[in-house]
């Protein structure tokens, strides 16, 4: 179906979303950081990008304004555990399609892959 890369420092985190996606037909790639994130961008051209938002080093943040620079159309959603409105806020105002909020159910991240790619 498409290929999705999982941005989180926590390798936990990256396996899980990398079953629930996988079992839909996906092909994922986990990423442990920002900076690894953008400098596979540009080469690998994802479908989508499930981008966590607090993050050692190159943020979330920071990172969603790096690969919209490549990529203006670039369809990602923000994984984080901080219900707080302004980063969700911040991420959306920065190009962001959608956030999940951790700790998340399979169906919904589906529903954030249904709003990244379509039905």
């Amino acid at each position: 179906m498409a290929r999705v890369f999982v941005v989180d420092d926590q390798e936990p985190v990256r396996d899980l979303c990398a079953r629930m996606l996988s079992v839909r037909g996906h092909e994922v790639l986990g990423v442990g950081s920002g900076a690894e994130a953008v400098a596979l961008y540009d080469e690998l051209r994802p479908d989508a990008v499930l981008l966590d938002v607090d993050m050692p080093g190159m943020d979330g943040l920071a990172t969603l304004g790096a690969i919209r620079a490549i990529d203006p159309e670039a369809k990602v959603a923000m994984l984080t555990g901080n219900a707080g409105g302004g980063t969700i806020r911040g991420a959306l105002a920065l190009g962001a399609r959608d956030y999940v909020l951790k700790p998340f159910h399979g169906r919904r991240l589906a529903e954030a892959m249904v709003r990244l790619l379509g039905p």
